[in-house]
């Protein structure tokens, strides 16, 4: 399976924990998939008000310079930890 079948099937089977994972492995998460889908980020950082905004361009942000396929890679991995495999 190619990496971009496994990185299609962590997203499903994420979707599907029994329990929610911790707001630091959700940003991270989220970052990855954000890194391996769309690259570097970009736009304007959130204002100082929108503080889930903030966090989460920031966590994308942090990953600047990743290869997308190293990102969807990474996330497979996280969520294969999540899932116990």
């Amino acid at each position: 399976m190619s990496v971009q079948e496994q990185f299609t099937q962590a997203q499903a089977d994420v979707q599907g924990l029994a329990q929610r994972p911790d707001n630091a492995t959700l940003l991270k998460l989220y970052a990855l998939y954000k890194q391996g889908t769309q690259g570097d980020a970009t736009g304007s950082r959130p204002g100082v008000f929108d503080l889930v905004g903030r966090a989460k361009y920031d966590a994308w942000k942090g990953l600047a310079g990743k290869a997308p396929e190293t990102a969807q890679a990474e996330y497979v991995a996280l969520a294969n930890q999540l899932l116990g495999r």
